[in-house]
């Protein structure tokens, strides 16, 4: 079974326009969560989410190329512009044949969708643009790169909520060892802070008003975040043949249901999801290091995972390292697993946990080690990464340092 690697990081979020924005405010847990300003909150009780600032799309793509590419697209072709390019790739030939994407995202063209919902019913237009339908399917992400970039391999979206990104690199994972291909673009885009889908989530009653405090005693709900991250992967072989640099490798997936309820998370679901993923890596329990938590500062779901954590690692639990980067870069949803992924992957590279923000004081209910409000220098030779989503959709990843 092929061993598989990554080559080559890219993302844009709340953080930053690139990996290298990322990774410094993430290590430095600089939150990119503030005020709202892409519509008027007035009347909303959820004012803050974690935008992409300083965002000029004119400035990134032809005008006439924005007639077909949705916010949550463009930040798909940004982020894995930017990864291929770090990998040192360019597909033609018979590499453009074995290259995979896949890509994920948990609703695709929402900016799109809303609008022209609002040109119908509000404005009363009887004809929309004709593009409208190929800029909003939740598969004109993934078209969009593999257009972009040349690639003819297999490509497709992944759509299962908060785990689409991690369901995206899980397939590509599985086609790489598999042989179907021998490079994969993978990860996940997001863009709905809009008008409507904020107001939607208002009526979930899980949305903080003011910021993400995952685990903490104080927590009230998860901030809404948007960006895309992607990540190349390849079988090491491949790398290895064209003296690529590597990151890390891709040891362990998880996958699993809780088959339980749309909206309630099951600690045993999620305690499955993180056993395959051990067992899947061929590693102990008390091999991982650090875990990059799902940790969305619900009520609900903090103790749930801690507790999912406790059944799968028994008394080892209590010399983990757990952090949730949601507290910094937002709940960014379809594309939660991809930045969670970079940041797993940073913390390998840079032996050091992200950490925990806007942590203040411990909840009972929540009694692992958190590294709250300061990154930590720590050795790091496995890391797992958690993505647990509405409906019960699991995905784990475990990330290993490739030194051989």
């Amino acid at each position: 079974m092929s061993r598989i690697v990554i080559t080559g990081m890219g993302c844009i979020s709340s953080l930053g326009h690139t990996c290298k924005d990322f990774s410094s405010k993430l290590m430095k847990g600089v939150s990119g969560i503030g005020p709202i300003t892409l519509f008027d909150t007035t009347g909303f009780r959820v004012k803050v989410a974690a935008e992409v600032k300083d965002y000029d799309e004119l400035r990134l793509f032809p005008e006439k190329q924005l007639s077909k590419l949705d916010r949550y697209a463009q930040f798909a072709l940004i982020a894995s512009r930017e990864a291929v390019a770090d990998a040192g790739l360019e597909f033609s030939g018979p590499l453009a044949e074995r290259t995979a994407v896949v890509h994920g995202t948990g609703i695709g063209g929402q900016t799109t969708q809303e609008l022209n919902y609002f040109k119908v019913y509000t404005q009363g237009m009887k004809r929309l643009h004709p593009f409208t339908v190929p800029k909003l399917i939740p598969s004109a992400g993934a078209s969009w790169i593999s257009m972009d970039l040349g690639i003819t391999g297999p490509a497709f979206a992944t759509t299962s909520a908060c785990s689409s990104a991690g369901h995206a690199i899980g397939m590509s994972m599985l086609m790489l060892r598999s042989g179907i291909a021998d490079v994969a673009v993978t990860g996940g885009s997001e863009a709905l802070i809009t008008y409507g889908t904020i107001k939607a989530w208002e009526g979930l009653r899980v949305m903080s008003n003011d910021t993400c405090r995952p685990f903490s005693l104080q927590r009230n709900g998860m901030v809404i975040g948007e960006g895309a991250g992607t990540i190349v992967l390849e079988t090491l072989d491949h790398a290895r043949a064209r003296g690529a640099a590597i990151y890390g490798e891709v040891t362990g997936l998880g996958m699993s249901s809780d088959a339980h309820d749309m909206l309630q998370p099951l600690d045993k679901g999620a305690a499955a999801a993180m056993q395959a993923a051990l067992s899947d890596a061929g590693l102990a329990p008390e091999s991982i290091a650090y875990i990059n938590a799902h940790g969305t500062g619900t009520p609900q779901n903090d103790p749930t995972e801690t507790r999912a954590i406790r059944q799968v690692f028994g008394s080892h639990a209590d010399k983990l390292v757990v952090s949730s980067t949601k507290s910094i870069h937002g709940h960014t949803l379809g594309a939660a697993s991809a930045l969670e992924a970079i940041a797993t992957v940073l913390a390998l590279n840079e032996q050091k946990a992200p950490p925990t923000a806007n942590f203040q004081d411990p909840d009972p209910q929540c009694d692992l080690d958190y590294v709250p409000n300061t990154a930590r220098p720590m050795p790091i030779t496995h890391a797992m990464s958690n993505s647990f989503a509405f409906g019960g959709l699991n995905t784990v990843l475990v990330f290993s340092r490739c030194n051989d």
